[in-house]
């Protein structure tokens, strides 16, 4: 329960947490203290030195507060509260969601699953930047390991039946066998190789000591699989033993870059890039000390030991508070010499390198909004594209870019519904039914469609019927690359070597794979599940042979014995069975 007031006077001598906020009633910014009123009665000096302090003070209206048992407590609850107010003059931990985890739920029987959302029920893993790999990464387990993903154990499932489950539904694996398959996975995400391989060498030697040589066969290929992701995978460094996360930082002007490190059993296992924002009048200390509060502060794995690349304030607190998580001591070291300083220059120089990528991406939006007349920088934006075969399997694509990178989780198809072929109607299609959605996704900065003069003008119809007239669209003619605006007659050249042009293209480039993609999945799913599967002497060559000339089954249907056995492959009797079915 917090406590209102508007002078410091009236705070307590005691530890806890302050809450800052503005005449809107809004939360300006949340801060811990060892001694309350000390702490806070530093806002109030007639003179304050650090911008920071100034332009807080400037916003200023009231205050509550929250009293804590200890400075550990304190910090605790700054954490859970920054995370949940966000408030503007708080440094933060940027997108700390946008990469998935893995986590081992928490049931009687355990499965292994990737998640974006970080509850308090089960163990989780990450997060993990490379998603493809982090899936590879799953389904290996899953299937060397032979763990359930039904989400209901309601009887044996197919995976049972082909060896890919133990099927515990049925009882035929016992808890204690199956918590320590799940052990043996909580290990491999700690990077404990040697030790998983250790205690399956012994299994493996149990069994074939109790002529079980199945299973002793199938614990030899455990340690197989799992010996040549070790080589392949990771890093060698010099002590096997080492349990920690390198973490560096490369400061900008509102934004700074913080890179970690894992090191798990001696071997680099990963690099992780995160945003920290509102971090402007901070020093590098303060952004450290808030990166590890927030990183460490929901479901992380604690190492042993944390090395920095620069000291920060206030290192006991958050030693302590980290022991606490993890059950037994943590040391936070800023390294002088030997591996440990060389492993901190390679975070740092990481760090440094996704900094200046990010201005270069930066800097080609900021290039755009000056080639193209806009009023502000299009930090989103979207691509459309169609793709069929005379008018067959029409599909729309719409794709998303964030601050010049794709934002995935934006992307949409649409399966077109209008006759076709006629790209110009489609594209009226797809437009329409994407900004009818503005409510449930929000406009664009920037629209990028693929064609000249005529394709912009239909485009500029749909947002003229729309009211959508404000939102920025352009055209992008392949041939020459030539960029076409709205009541212009003459488009614009952008140079060859422009970042700002290489990102137009790869925007148009990726809505035609996206779509494509798409298209041809629809396409696949027609082939395989077809009336011509019905038909005697047609496989699956010349399935596709005949609707790769005939475009469809309608078409097949249509057409006689004579332009039938022509279709490569094919030959008079099978003409003769494909006519027969279908009249």
């Amino acid at each position: 329960m917090s406590t209102k007031v508007k002078s410091p006077d009236n705070l307590p001598n005691k530890p806890g947490v302050y809450i800052m906020r503005d005449n809107t009633d809004t939360i300006i910014y949340i801060g811990k203290a060892k001694n309350l009123i000390k702490r806070v009665k530093s806002y109030f000096r007639e003179k304050l030195d650090r911008p920071k302090t100034q332009v807080l003070m400037s916003h200023f209206d009231s205050l509550e507060y929250i009293v804590t048992n200890s400075e550990k407590e304190a910090l605790i609850l700054e954490a859970n509260l920054i995370k949940k107010h966000r408030p503007r003059y708080n440094v933060q931990l940027k997108d700390d969601k946008r990469y998935p985890y893995v986590k081992i739920t928490d049931e009687e029987f355990p499965r292994l699953v990737i998640t974006r959302n970080v509850t308090k029920n089960g163990v989780y893993f990450g997060p993990f930047t490379d998603v493809g790999s982090v899936k590879q990464t799953v389904k290996f387990l899953k299937s060397l390991f032979k763990i359930r993903t039904c989400r209901n154990m309601n009887g044996p499932c197919l995976n049972s039946q082909i060896d890919l489950c133990y099927a515990p539904c049925d009882g035929r694996i016992s808890k204690k066998e199956y918590s320590e398959i799940i052990n043996k996975i909580d290990l491999f995400f700690q990077g404990k190789y040697s030790t998983i391989v250790k205690n399956l060498k012994k299994e493996m030697a149990d069994a074939a000591g109790k002529e079980e040589f199945e299973k002793a066969a199938v614990i030899r290929d455990q340690i197989s699989s799992i010996e040549e992701i070790m080589e392949k995978q990771f890093v060698d460094l010099v002590d096997d033993d080492l349990d920690q996360d390198v973490i560096a930082m490369a400061m900008g002007k509102n934004e700074v870059v913080v890179i970690i490190m894992p090191i798990r059993n001696g071997k680099i296992v990963g690099r992780d890039d995160f945003l920290m924002s509102g971090s402007k009048y901070d020093s590098p200390s303060e952004v450290m000390f808030s990166f590890i509060q927030q990183y460490y502060g929901y479901n992380r794995h604690i190492p042993k030991q944390i090395l920095l690349d620069e000291d920060i304030n206030d290192k006991k607190l958050l030693e302590d508070w980290l022991s606490d998580l993890r059950g037994n001591k943590v040391r936070i070291k800023i390294p002088q010499k030997g591996v440990k300083l060389r492993l901190v220059k390679m975070a740092k120089k990481n760090a440094e390198i996704i900094k200046h990528q990010k201005k270069k991406m930066e800097n080609s939006l900021i290039e755009l909004k000056k080639y193209l007349k806009l009023e502000r920088i299009p930090h989103v934006i979207e691509g459309y594209d169609i793709s069929n075969i005379s008018g067959k399997f029409a599909v729309g694509s719409k794709v998303s870019f964030k601050d010049a990178k794709p934002n995935k989780k934006m992307y949409k198809h649409f399966k077109m519904e209008t006759p076709g072929p006629n790209d110009f109607a489609m594209m009226e299609e797809l437009l329409t039914r994407r900004l009818k959605l503005i409510d449930s996704d929000p406009e664009p900065d920037l629209i990028v469609i693929d064609g000249g003069k005529g394709q912009l003008g239909m485009a500029c119809g749909v947002l003229e019927k729309l009211n959508l007239t404000h939102i920025p669209i352009i055209g992008l003619a392949k041939e020459f690359e030539e960029i076409y605006i709205p009541n212009s007659k003459r488009p614009i050249i952008i140079p060859k070597n422009n970042r700002a042009l290489h990102l137009l293209q790869q925007v148009r480039d990726e809505s035609h794979r996206f779509a494509i993609t798409y298209h041809r999945k629809l396409r696949s799913n027609d082939i395989q599940a077809s009336s011509l599967d019905d038909i005697v002497g047609i496989g699956k060559k010349r399935k596709i042979n005949l609707l790769r000339e005939f475009g469809s089954v309608d078409n097949i249907k249509e057409a006689s014995i004579e332009e039938l056995a022509k279709i490569d492959g094919m030959n008079l009797k099978t003409a003769k069975n494909v006519y027969n079915y279908y009249h």
